[in-house]
């Protein structure tokens, strides 16, 4: 999933990182119990994985695009299990994870059906009552322009609640952060 080179160099900046631990992670985890064993699905450059490496006993992290996974695996290896894998597609167990996150990554799967695909993932890998939990960015002027020539697909939060139960979540909940035009969603596998 190609991101454009301005995209590329914000996302693996500290300021990034600072923004991600700072207050994406606060915000989007806010009341949410992760448990000892965690999925992240799609860690690009690693912002979220280095917050949540010191948050839980046991992550897992798989990330699509091949050089990432590489380089996280050599900064992080150590401290996580990272997997070269499509969330659509994972290589995991059925019922092997407390909870699975995924942050500001959504939208950069280029189809809703994908998107759904990741959602069933999500529910598969999930052990009986684990969180699917996260969020994403909401369109908005500058956010277009940072995806110029960039794969923007971004959620609608009208219509994701819907979507996380087709995937067979119970206990949706989607929430939107008017300052920052950010989303957060939680989902429960009952």
């Amino acid at each position: 999933m190609p991101m454009n080179r301005a995209h590329r160099k914000i996302c693996s900046s500290e300021e990034w990182a600072r923004t991600t631990k700072d207050s994406i992670l606060p915000w989007a985890l806010e009341h949410v119990e992760l448990g000892a064993d965690v999925l992240e699905i799609g860690p690009g450059y690693g912002a979220n994985l280095r917050v949540l490496v010191e948050r839980v006993d046991h992550l897992t992290a798989a990330e699509i695009d091949a050089d990432s996974a590489r380089m996280l695996r050599s900064e992080w290896g150590d401290r996580a299990d990272v997997l070269h894998a499509d969330g659509a597609e994972l290589p995991l167990p059925d019922g092997s994870f407390d909870s699975v996150v995924c942050f500001t990554m959504l939208h950069h799967v280029p189809t809703a059906a994908h998107q759904d695909r990741i959602f069933a993932e999500a529910f598969r890998v999930l052990r009986q009552g684990g969180t699917f939990a996260g969020s994403d960015s909401q369109p908005s002027f500058r956010f277009r322009l940072l995806h110029f020539r960039d794969t923007m697909n971004t959620l609608d939060p009208a219509k994701l609640p819907a979507r996380l139960e087709r995937a067979g979540f119970t206990d949706v909940a989607v929430d939107l952060e008017p300052e920052s035009r950010r989303l957060r969603f939680r989902a429960r596998r009952a």
